[in-house]
């Protein structure tokens, strides 16, 4: 099914009608949504969404063209949506755009629809019985907030947030800001650390470490990503947040104020843009389900950030919050009693020299979270470790020749675990490296630009594997290797 087929050249937004497919039901195994894009010309990396029925589907970012033209393709796996997908809405997409006489490119998109009902024995794909947005969302100073009413048997509820720093000010580099009374270009009065929270009716409920995207663009230096992007930068992957605790809370069929927030980011700064999604599953075998939060434990944040002076400055900053929350519901199968702990820190080392011709970031983030659920019989404990890294340095020569090379690291692994027996297990890898310089401030045919990427990305579950590696040198593709 063709969703959107159109071009950006401003900021209006694309709108349209999808209705659901007639040949292949309602129950799907899989819908996987694609992408196609084309730009010619000079442009900026822009940034975008899909909403269908309001709710968002994708967030992308776009290529730096070249004068012929770049194509490039998007796959995003949205079985989730399904219930949203099941009934006839509009839709919206936008990538911003400006095109004028200096910036020329005009964004060209199709995005499709493929619908999957396989026959037989395999069954339709779990997916949540609702997908609601937040009523009256708006922004409120640098937070985004918005009224919540569940159904009345709400069993599990999890939100996700499409959190990105973007706008090309500081916060699209918010890993590289300093305090304020640190020598450098990006200020931020508390440096670097930054924790994308949610609250429900002002309580804090979920709290989650950003992964540090870079778009096309990043890093000053557009030739490092010119034939393989950095992770995320064209699917940005929500951050979730188990809310079950605070389902008898949100159950009494009244709406919740929800509101997402960035700690870290400056008050009355923008920069972050959060849009949220909430995925309900109903018992339906109840109408009505009651319950209580029991357990509320919101840690002591931590950020501290130390600043050397000299011919090399260094910010070395670490930060961290830690949250449990336990809340139960009195189901149709019983009382069942949901636990969520979540861990998160991140520490780094900024050097950068007085003209800030070099400069480097060493990061790591990390973000464990344990999901405990109890009811009839042994409980299921579903642990899930995130690691983000970012190893980067850009120079700038005397006889003005910009040079970046990148490493960064999109890791995870996860296990469910019931009675000590593994009921479900992955393991996910995605690293990129990259090495790019150009001439800067010449016109184009003077830049002789020079890269070369690589990139693998594994992941790994019980009976499948997925394992694939990519090569490029000076703008074209020298390898793409499968393993298992």
């Amino acid at each position: 099914m063709t969703v959107a087929d159109t071009e950006f050249r401003d900021y209006t937004p694309y709108r349209s009608t999808y209705i659901p497919p007639k040949r292949c039901g309602d129950h799907w195994n899989k819908v996987v949504l694609r992408l196609e894009g084309a730009v010619a010309g000079r442009q900026f990396d822009r940034l975008g969404y899909l909403h269908i029925g309001g709710v968002e589907v994708l967030r992308t970012s776009t290529p730096e063209p070249s004068p012929k033209g770049i194509t490039w393709n998007v796959e995003k796996d949205v079985t989730r949506y399904a219930a949203t997908l099941r009934g006839e809405q509009p839709v919206e997409m936008l990538i911003g755009n400006t095109v004028d006489g200096t910036y020329t490119g005009v964004i060209k998109v199709k995005v499709t629809l493929t619908f999957y009902a396989a026959e037989g024995p395999v069954k339709a794909a779990s997916t949540p019985d609702k997908v609601l947005t937040l009523d009256g969302a708006h922004s409120v100073g640098a937070a985004y907030e918005g009224q919540l009413t569940t159904p009345r048997n709400s069993e599990k509820i999890v939100a996700e947030v499409y959190a990105t720093g973007s706008g090309g000010g500081c916060e699209e580099f918010w890993y590289l800001t300093v305090p304020d009374s640190a020598p450098y270009s990006c200020k931020a009065k508390d440096g670097p650390y930054r924790e994308v929270q949610v609250a429900v009716d002002g309580r804090l409920a979920g709290i989650a470490a950003p992964f540090p995207t870079v778009w096309t663009g990043g890093w000053s230096n557009p030739f490092l990503w010119y034939v393989v992007p950095g992770p995320r930068a064209f699917d940005v992957r929500p951050i979730e947040y188990d809310l079950t605790p605070f389902a008898g809370q949100l159950n009494d069929g009244k709406p919740h104020r929800i509101t997402v927030s960035v700690a870290g980011l400056p008050e009355g700064q923008s920069g972050w843009s959060t849009p949220t999604n909430i995925l309900v599953w109903q018992d339906a075998k109840s109408s009505d389900l009651t319950g209580a939060l029991t357990t509320h434990d919101a840690g002591a944040p931590r950020n501290t950030t130390a600043y050397e002076p000299g011919t090399e400055r260094h910010l070395r900053a670490d930060g961290g919050h830690s949250l449990t929350v336990a809340g139960y519901l009195d189901t149709s199968h019983g009382r069942v009693t949901t636990t969520v702990t979540r861990n998160i820190t991140g520490n780094s080392d900024h050097r950068w020299n007085e003209n800030e011709t070099t400069d480097a970031l060493q990061a790591r983030w990390n973000d464990d979270e344990t999901v405990t659920v109890t009811g009839r019989g042994p409980a299921a404990v579903t642990r899930t470790h995130r690691t983000y890294t970012m190893d980067g340095e850009t120079t700038v020569s005397t006889a003005d020749r910009l040079r970046t090379v990148m490493t960064m690291g999109d890791r995870s692994d996860s296990v469910t675990l019931r009675a000590g027996r593994r009921l479900d297990w992955s393991s996910f890898d995605d690293t990129y490296k990259g090495d790019a310089a150009y001439n800067q401030n010449v016109p184009r045919e003077q830049r002789h630009a020079t890269g070369v990427s690589r990139e693998r990305y594994r992941l790994d579950g019980p009976g499948s594997c997925y394992d694939r590696m990519l090569a490029t040198a000076q703008g074209e593709l020298t390898e793409d290797r499968r393993r298992c």
